[in-house]
């Protein structure tokens, strides 16, 4: 069964008022792609998600932070949500043939006053990493471990740059039952290590 997986990123408190500035420091770390892609989408919500959005706009990759900030910067308040839906590359498995290719991945940040639903305690910053079958080895794909791994080792070089950026005070990596996906993939480690 697959299940989304993010990586929620408490700020420091003192640090929270300068909530899109440090958006914007993670825009300009992630490694989105360079390769041909759809296009990504810049939304801007108010309130929670459920309602309709202020903008929503397309826009064509390769994605470039300097575009996109003017337009986040136009939208202020504790209750406002950005999100970033764009790519980043990642082996994939296409015809039980492994490649490299854009996925899907969301980054967002969320106002103190905005609801997302989250029953822990709203995150500022998020980054939806897609589906979790990318980061797990599948016993029934020949060489799946390889390539998973280099998907992890992308995921986990990520955290520790944004560790190293941003004033982080707790995150959390997580899927989006809410299981840990640390005690996820020694799970699965182990079952595919023993066929």
């Amino acid at each position: 069964m697959t299940d989304q997986l993010f990586l929620s990123l408490w700020l420091h408190r003192h640090r929270r008022a300068n909530r899109l500035k440090h958006f914007e420091e993670l825009i300009r770390l992630f490694p989105f792609s360079q390769r041909a892609q759809p296009q990504s989408t810049i939304s801007i919500h108010a309130v929670d998600s459920t309602q309709p959005p202020l903008l929503e706009q397309p826009v064509n990759g390769p994605l470039d932070p300097s575009e996109i900030m003017p337009m986040l910067h136009e939208y202020a308040g504790d209750d406002i949500a950005y999100r970033i839906e764009s790519w980043w590359d990642l082996w994939q498995f296409d015809s039980g043939e492994g490649k490299l290719a854009p996925g899907r991945v969301a980054l967002s940040c969320f106002g103190p006053e905005f609801d997302d639903g989250a029953a822990s305690g709203q995150e500022d910053l998020r980054i939806d990493f897609g589906v979790d079958s990318n980061f797990l080895p599948s016993a029934d794909l020949p060489g799946s471990a390889t390539l998973i791994e280099s998907n992890i080792r992308s995921l986990l070089r990520l955290v520790h740059e944004v560790d190293s950026v941003l004033p982080v005070a707790r995150r959390k990596l997580e899927t989006e039952s809410g299981e840990n996906f640390a005690d996820r993939l020694e799970t699965v480690l182990k079952a595919t290590s023993t066929q």
